[in-house]
């Protein structure tokens, strides 16, 4: 599996995903070459794919450190801990000064596993800011 791989099958469901989503890939060359996938109304929260010999890595970054009501930060990371577990298939973390939400998948998941994690990612991704706005500026 390669993220080019997996570009391909995104971009060739279209309209008629098991999902119900459109998706957008472009490749980004780098160090570690990375999947950009935007879901179509959804622009603003991009998922970002990369595969190594492990696993395959679903990020979508949230908001910045800068974002977070100073006097909330001990609060909002109580709240982000207490839903980790009844949050599906999907993890918190922090990249720099930018907190993500994350999944990640066997390297032999199949296609549809992979669509269903990324669905559920941008699912998940919008109900966190909807969950966590009191916390942020």
């Amino acid at each position: 599996m390669n993220i080019h791989k997996i570009a391909d099958h995104l971009n060739a469901l279209a309209d008629n995903s098991e999902t119900g989503m459109v998706f957008d890939c472009q490749p980004i060359s780098g160090e570690v070459d990375v999947l950009q996938i935007t879901v179509e109304g959804r622009e603003e929260l991009p998922i970002f794919v990369s595969v190594t010999d492990d696993q395959i890595l679903c990020i979508t970054y949230l908001w910045g450190s800068n974002e977070v009501k100073e006097d909330k930060v001990a609060d909002m990371h109580t709240s982000m801990l207490e839903m980790s577990i009844p949050m599906p298939l999907s993890s918190f973390s922090k990249i720099g000064d930018k907190y993500v939400i994350f999944g990640a998948l066997s390297i032999s998941s199949t296609f549809d596993d992979i669509e269903h994690e990324l669905a559920v990612l941008s699912n998940n991704a919008i109900e966190i800011i909807d969950d966590m706005s009191d916390y942020l500026v």
